[in-house]
């Protein structure tokens, strides 16, 4: 029997390997689905709108998605915390602080009011437990000092 032999090729499979996660990265870097990238906030998520759900996603100290509805992704509301402006991951205290909203919120139900607009995302008030999430993150010792922006209005 002729067989052919295949040579492994490092730099065509470091292309590939590359490629894979080029395609997957955004979809890993952004699980939230319900706020469009551009154009109009659904209105359910206008200024001043509740919405609830369990958190099914942290993405970092100041930044998780909550499911407000039965569809993985499409239903996911990404939100920036009103109150709170964690470090960035790569600063210090960043990978604490979104550690410590994991661990607070994790398939927890919280309680939402949009606040407006922070990009494709919802900047919200949220509350477990009656208590504003960025109270229980300023009580867990977190410290405040990323570089975010007020939310913009809708």
């Amino acid at each position: 029997m002729n067989r052919r032999r295949v040579r492994f090729s490092p730099p065509l499979a470091t292309g590939l390997v590359g490629l894979v996660l080029l395609a997957g990265g955004p979809a890993l870097a952004d699980p939230c689905g319900a706020v469009p990238q551009k154009g109009p906030m659904p209105a359910s998520l206008a200024r001043g709108e509740r919405f609830s759900g369990p958190v099914v996603h942290v993405g970092d100290g100041d930044s998780l998605c909550v499911a407000v509805g039965p569809r993985r992704g499409a239903d996911w509301v990404e939100v920036r915390l009103a109150d709170f402006y964690a470090p960035e991951l790569k600063e210090p205290g960043g990978r604490k602080a979104r550690d410590t909203l994991k661990r607070i919120t994790a398939g927890r139900r919280v309680d939402c009011v949009s606040r407006g607009r922070s990009w494709d995302r919802v900047a919200a008030e949220c509350r477990l437990a009656g208590r504003s999430l960025g109270d229980h993150m300023r009580a867990a010792g977190v410290r405040e000092g990323g570089r975010g922006r007020a939310p913009r209005p809708l």
